[in-house]
């Protein structure tokens, strides 16, 4: 029975990071191969993938939709470490295959933009450094994905901590949504905000195997890959430390009895 409840896990993490990256790919190609839509439509899109992620997964696996939040929650949620493995593989293998049915969908309209599938469009399925444009280098790339990421780690904790001021009626999907908009607002232009080693590397690899033949590099030729894998690990840990460090460990043991009732 145990293990029929970690398939059911895996499956529910699966769908529901295939789902977050059906939209947060779709509306990429959308706007970069169709000309519809600008960042402001990408950045409420992913937020919208995210939230439907998590309803999509929430009840049977908590939907971290995330290997920096499994790893995170595993540091210092008590999440089982048997588990960090399994949960980020699903979220690797659902990121991998909706980039290859939005690659499937959008194959017309990327060849016709770039016929020779090159870093004008790379950036549908993977992030680069200055969204590709700007003078952002490695280690730029790094700092930015360590904050951005300790941001989203940091206010996850306090938007579920139910011995906080955790949002009623099953709004915490919603809520997390809406964060996820606000760092693409605020946090998108020296990385592009991947926060999500899943996120990018599963649609990496799958651009790499549909023809992009240069997707684990950046628009300088430096295998830039490893850095939103590193640098969302490295800043989901320091996110959730700092929130333990300044708030989890000040707040009462028990949550509040009435909805947003303040001890």
């Amino acid at each position: 029975m145990e293990s029929q409840g970690l398939i059911g896990e895996l499956a529910a993490e699966f769908a529901g990071t295939m789902i977050l990256i059906l939209f947060g790919l779709g509306v990429v190609a959308q706007v970069r191969g169709g000309g519809i839509g600008d960042h402001d439509s990408i950045a409420w899109t992913w937020g919208l993938g995210v939230m439907l992620g998590i309803y999509v997964a929430g009840r049977i696996s908590g939907a971290h939709l995330n290997p920096a939040v499994t790893i995170a929650l595993a540091a210092f949620k008590g999440f089982e470490w048997r588990k960090v493995a399994p949960y980020s593989i699903a979220q690797f293998l659902g990121a991998f295959v909706a980039a290859l049915l939005v690659r499937w969908n959008y194959t017309e309209v990327l060849h016709a933009v770039d016929p020779g599938l090159t870093i004008k469009t790379q950036g549908v399925f993977s992030t680069l450094p200055g969204n590709g444009t700007l003078p952002v280098g490695p280690w730029g790339a790094v700092r930015d994905q360590v904050i951005g990421t300790a941001i989203l780690l940091f206010l996850i904790l306090a938007i579920t901590d139910a011995a906080g001021t955790p949002p009623a009626a099953n709004l915490t999907p919603f809520v997390i949504g809406l964060l996820v908009v606000g760092i693409g607002m605020a946090w998108g232009t020296d990385a592009g905000y991947a926060t999500n080693p899943a996120r990018d590397l599963g649609p990496r690899l799958a651009s790499f195997l549909t023809g992009y033949g240069d997707a684990f590099r950046d628009q300088t030729g430096y295998p830039y890959f490893w850095i939103p894998i590193v640098g969302p690990i490295a800043g989901g840990l320091a996110g959730a430390g700092l929130y333990r460090l300044l708030i989890g460990r000040f707040l009462p043991s028990a949550a509040p009895q009435g909805p947003g009732e303040l001890p």
